[in-house]
Protein backbone atom coordinates (compact mmCIF):
# COMPACT_ATOMS: atom_id res chain seq x y z
CA UNK A 1 0.00 0.00 0.00
CA UNK A 2 1.11 3.57 -0.84
CA UNK A 3 1.14 5.45 2.31
CA UNK A 4 1.76 8.78 0.16
CA UNK A 5 -1.33 7.80 -2.24
CA UNK A 6 -3.60 7.02 1.04
CA UNK A 7 -2.27 10.13 2.84
CA UNK A 8 -2.91 12.29 -0.21
CA UNK A 9 -6.46 10.57 -1.12
CA UNK A 10 -7.50 11.77 3.03
CA UNK A 11 -6.05 14.97 2.32
CA UNK A 12 -9.05 15.43 -0.59
CA UNK A 13 -11.52 15.67 1.71
CA UNK A 14 -9.34 19.07 3.18
CA UNK A 15 -6.88 19.88 5.18
CA UNK A 16 -5.64 17.42 8.46
CA UNK A 17 -3.48 16.59 11.12
CA UNK A 18 -0.87 14.21 11.10
CA UNK A 19 -2.53 12.18 13.83
CA UNK A 20 -6.00 12.89 12.46
CA UNK A 21 -4.29 11.31 8.80
CA UNK A 22 -3.47 7.88 10.89
CA UNK A 23 -6.35 7.18 12.68
CA UNK A 24 -8.72 8.04 9.35
CA UNK A 25 -6.71 5.67 7.30
CA UNK A 26 -6.58 2.82 9.80
CA UNK A 27 -10.68 3.18 10.09
CA UNK A 28 -10.48 3.24 6.47
CA UNK A 29 -8.64 -0.04 6.33
CA UNK A 30 -10.15 -1.56 9.12
CA UNK A 31 -7.32 -1.69 11.01
CA UNK A 32 -5.68 -3.87 8.82
CA UNK A 33 -2.73 -1.87 8.13
CA UNK A 34 -1.61 -0.04 11.30
CA UNK A 35 0.64 3.31 10.62
CA UNK A 36 3.25 4.39 12.69
CA UNK A 37 2.80 8.01 13.41
CA UNK A 38 6.54 8.47 12.56
CA UNK A 39 5.67 6.60 8.80
CA UNK A 40 2.76 10.17 8.39
CA UNK A 41 5.09 12.53 9.81
CA UNK A 42 7.96 12.02 7.10
CA UNK A 43 5.50 11.21 4.78
CA UNK A 44 3.65 14.34 5.12
CA UNK A 45 7.48 16.16 4.98
CA UNK A 46 7.99 14.10 1.85
CA UNK A 47 5.03 15.39 0.32
CA UNK A 48 5.74 18.63 1.11
CA UNK A 49 9.44 18.29 -0.03
CA UNK A 50 7.24 17.43 -3.49
CA UNK A 51 4.97 19.89 -3.75
CA UNK A 52 2.15 17.55 -3.35
CA UNK A 53 1.23 19.01 0.11
CA UNK A 54 1.53 21.87 1.73
CA UNK A 55 1.22 23.46 5.76
CA UNK A 56 -1.79 25.56 6.09
CA UNK A 57 -1.73 26.76 9.24
CA UNK A 58 -3.06 25.16 12.68
CA UNK A 59 -5.95 24.08 14.25
CA UNK A 60 -7.00 25.29 17.46
CA UNK A 61 -5.02 22.84 19.48
CA UNK A 62 -2.15 24.51 17.44
CA UNK A 63 -1.61 20.96 15.63
CA UNK A 64 -0.12 21.75 12.04
CA UNK A 65 -2.90 21.13 9.18
CA UNK A 66 -1.68 20.14 5.94
CA UNK A 67 -3.48 20.54 2.56
CA UNK A 68 -3.44 19.26 -0.78
CA UNK A 69 -2.21 21.60 -3.86
CA UNK A 70 -2.80 20.73 -7.16
CA UNK A 71 0.21 18.87 -7.51
CA UNK A 72 -0.90 16.56 -5.49
CA UNK A 73 -4.75 16.51 -6.67
CA UNK A 74 -2.89 15.75 -10.17
CA UNK A 75 -0.70 12.91 -8.61
CA UNK A 76 -3.46 11.60 -6.87
CA UNK A 77 -5.70 11.37 -9.77
CA UNK A 78 -3.21 9.66 -11.87
CA UNK A 79 -2.48 6.85 -9.23
CA UNK A 80 -6.21 5.85 -8.94
CA UNK A 81 -6.13 5.46 -12.78
CA UNK A 82 -3.48 3.68 -13.01
CA UNK A 83 -3.40 -0.20 -12.51
CA UNK A 84 -1.58 -1.58 -9.81
CA UNK A 85 1.96 -3.30 -11.32
CA UNK A 86 1.83 -6.82 -11.07
CA UNK A 87 5.38 -7.61 -12.78
CA UNK A 88 7.19 -8.22 -9.76
CA UNK A 89 5.38 -10.20 -6.74
CA UNK A 90 6.15 -9.21 -3.53
CA UNK A 91 8.48 -11.96 -1.81
CA UNK A 92 5.72 -14.60 -0.46
CA UNK A 93 8.02 -15.80 2.88
CA UNK A 94 5.58 -18.78 3.03
CA UNK A 95 6.50 -19.68 -0.85
CA UNK A 96 10.12 -19.17 0.40
CA UNK A 97 10.00 -21.47 3.13
CA UNK A 98 7.94 -24.39 1.48
CA UNK A 99 10.28 -24.16 -1.08
CA UNK A 100 13.81 -24.35 1.15
CA UNK A 101 11.69 -26.81 2.92
CA UNK A 102 11.33 -29.46 0.47
CA UNK A 103 15.34 -29.85 0.23
CA UNK A 104 16.28 -29.16 3.91
CA UNK A 105 17.32 -32.35 5.67
CA UNK A 106 15.16 -33.51 8.21
CA UNK A 107 12.17 -31.17 7.42
CA UNK A 108 8.63 -32.58 7.19
CA UNK A 109 7.22 -30.48 4.36
CA UNK A 110 3.85 -31.85 4.86
CA UNK A 111 3.50 -30.79 8.38
CA UNK A 112 5.47 -27.49 7.36
CA UNK A 113 2.19 -27.10 4.93
CA UNK A 114 -0.73 -28.76 7.59
CA UNK A 115 0.75 -26.21 10.56
CA UNK A 116 0.19 -23.42 8.04
CA UNK A 117 -3.42 -24.50 6.68
CA UNK A 118 -4.33 -24.62 10.19
CA UNK A 119 -3.08 -20.89 11.03
CA UNK A 120 -4.69 -19.50 7.59
CA UNK A 121 -8.13 -21.58 8.81
CA UNK A 122 -8.16 -19.17 11.76
CA UNK A 123 -7.42 -16.37 9.91
CA UNK A 124 -9.93 -17.11 7.96
CA UNK A 125 -12.54 -17.89 10.66
CA UNK A 126 -12.01 -14.32 12.14
CA UNK A 127 -12.27 -12.32 8.64
CA UNK A 128 -16.02 -14.04 8.15
CA UNK A 129 -16.85 -13.47 11.40
CA UNK A 130 -15.08 -9.42 11.71
CA UNK A 131 -17.04 -9.42 7.88
CA UNK A 132 -20.48 -11.12 9.49
CA UNK A 133 -20.14 -7.78 12.36
CA UNK A 134 -19.56 -5.13 9.63
CA UNK A 135 -22.51 -6.82 7.47
CA UNK A 136 -24.98 -6.36 10.60
CA UNK A 137 -23.86 -2.90 11.52
CA UNK A 138 -23.48 -1.60 7.65
CA UNK A 139 -25.51 1.26 7.13
CA UNK A 140 -23.62 2.38 3.42
CA UNK A 141 -21.52 4.47 5.23
CA UNK A 142 -17.94 4.82 3.02
CA UNK A 143 -15.91 3.85 6.16
CA UNK A 144 -17.71 0.22 6.62
CA UNK A 145 -17.83 0.01 3.02
CA UNK A 146 -13.97 0.66 2.84
CA UNK A 147 -13.56 -1.94 5.74
CA UNK A 148 -16.05 -4.68 4.18
CA UNK A 149 -13.89 -4.25 0.89
CA UNK A 150 -10.91 -4.82 3.17
CA UNK A 151 -11.87 -7.83 4.80
CA UNK A 152 -13.23 -9.45 1.85
CA UNK A 153 -10.00 -9.03 -0.24
CA UNK A 154 -8.23 -10.59 3.27
CA UNK A 155 -11.18 -13.45 2.56
CA UNK A 156 -10.24 -14.34 -0.91
CA UNK A 157 -6.49 -14.08 -0.22
CA UNK A 158 -6.52 -16.11 2.29
CA UNK A 159 -8.95 -19.12 0.85
CA UNK A 160 -6.58 -18.87 -2.04
CA UNK A 161 -3.67 -19.57 0.11
CA UNK A 162 -5.40 -22.80 1.59
CA UNK A 163 -5.99 -23.76 -2.08
CA UNK A 164 -2.48 -23.23 -2.54
CA UNK A 165 -1.82 -25.12 0.79
CA UNK A 166 -4.15 -28.05 -1.06
CA UNK A 167 -2.06 -27.90 -4.30
CA UNK A 168 0.57 -28.02 -2.41
CA UNK A 169 0.34 -31.31 -0.67
CA UNK A 170 -0.91 -32.93 -3.27
CA UNK A 171 2.07 -32.19 -5.46
CA UNK A 172 4.01 -33.66 -2.10
CA UNK A 173 1.99 -36.48 -1.83
CA UNK A 174 2.51 -37.26 -5.96
CA UNK A 175 6.18 -37.02 -5.63
CA UNK A 176 6.40 -39.05 -2.81
CA UNK A 177 4.43 -41.94 -4.97
CA UNK A 178 6.63 -41.18 -8.23
CA UNK A 179 9.60 -41.66 -6.18
CA UNK A 180 11.76 -44.39 -6.04
CA UNK A 181 12.04 -46.13 -3.12
CA UNK A 182 15.84 -45.39 -1.59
Amino acid sequence: MSIRHGLLALLEQGPRYGSRLRTEFEARTGGTWPLNIGQVYTTLGRLERDGMVVQEGEDEAGRTLYALTEAGRAELGAWFARPVERARPPRDELAIKLVLAVAAPGVDVRKVVEGQRRHVAEALHEYVRQRAQVLALAHGHPDEVARLLVLEQLICHTEAEIRWLDHCEARLLRRRTESPAP
